[in-house]
């Protein structure tokens, strides 16, 4: 087996599918399910282990560039895969003016990882896709690094997240995933059977997902795959927002099931999934399936509000 092979890390797969018994689903004659991608590996949970494993199997232990907002899983799962495999990785972090503070928790432990933290504007940021942008950055990275984009998302992400909707093939009618950067979804449900459907619930607002799960498909099939749809109701504010009608559900779920809920991506997915039963969104007899693709995590801490006017990213 080569040594940067993410398989080494002996990932679960496929992850369990838990039947929970939920009333608000239950008395309209719903069956729910939890389709367990937490539990794929401690380091690289959920649907980052996904999105890396088919992107690290082409690095082949090249240094790996990658880029993220101060509170990213993604870095911080990258940044983790480099420690447990041995290659240099590189954050390229939105926001120049964090250069000059302390690391906040996230960022300390991709720094504890090894990954080198490069800190840019906004502007170049946003800019990032750019050819003389991107080649400015990868002149801070070491020589031959491998480019993965902002939240993991390219075609062999989205190749990798076709097996999350095969291991679901017969085993729900309707299949929900929160959605940052649209990779997941576009997969998924090019892996799910006809008569099955995925439903992504996005956590950033702006209505921009739909076009990029479109093109995420082109670029990974030539053209569109699957039955999938948006309902845009349940960001909650934007990216790292949780206002406090979601965190009230967010810990009526925990108690009712003895499961902690992942706030910024999980616990929206589940509230608009909750929602769309009891606004009678699903005939009875549907089986629904949550995918929950991370864990709750002290250094998540107290994510800042999003700033007024910006997108942000995982």
């Amino acid at each position: 087996m080569n040594a940067f092979d993410p398989s080494r890390l002996r990932p679960r797969l496929p992850s369990p599918l838990e039947p929970v018994a939920d009333e608000r689903f239950a008395r309209r004659g719903l069956a729910l399910l939890l389709k367990r991608e937490d539990l794929i590996h401690p380091d690289l949970p959920g649907n980052k282990w996904r999105k890396l494993a088919l992107n690290l199997r082409e690095a082949a232990g090249r240094p790996v560039l990658t880029f993220g907002g101060a509170y990213s899983n993604h870095l911080r799962a990258t940044a983790a895969a480099g420690r447990l495999l041995g290659f240099p990785t590189v954050g390229v972090v939105r926001g120049d003016e964090l250069a000059g503070r302390p690391l906040n928790p996230s960022l300390a432990r991709c720094a504890a990882d090894g990954m080198r933290l490069v800190f840019v504007d906004r502007s170049t940021y946003r800019a990032k896709g750019d050819p003389a942008t991107l080649a400015a950055l990868l002149e801070r990275a070491p020589a031959g690094a491998y480019v993965v984009p902002e939240g993991g998302s390219n075609a062999l992400a989205v190749h990798g997240c076709v097996e999350l909707g095969r291991e679901l093939a017969g085993a729900a009618d309707t299949v929900a995933v929160a959605c940052g950067t649209g990779g997941t979804l576009a997969g998924l449900a090019a892996g799910l059977a006809p008569g099955q459907r995925a439903l992504g619930v996005p956590v950033l607002k702006g209505g921009f997902l739909g076009g990029e799960v479109r093109a995420l498909q082109e670029s990974a099939f030539g053209g569109p795959r699957g039955d999938w749809s948006l309902d845009e109701r349940f960001h909650g504010g934007g990216y790292a927002r949780v206002p406090p009608a979601l965190e009230e559900f967010a810990q009526d779920f925990e108690a009712r099931h003895g499961l902690a809920i992942e706030r910024l991506y999980v616990a929206k997915m589940l509230y608009g999934l909750t929602a769309l039963a009891e606004e009678g969104a699903f005939p009875a007899g549907t089986r629904l399936a949550a995918v929950i693709t991370g864990t709750p995590d002290v250094l998540q801490g107290a994510v800042p509000p999003s700033e007024p006017g910006r997108r942000d990213a995982p």
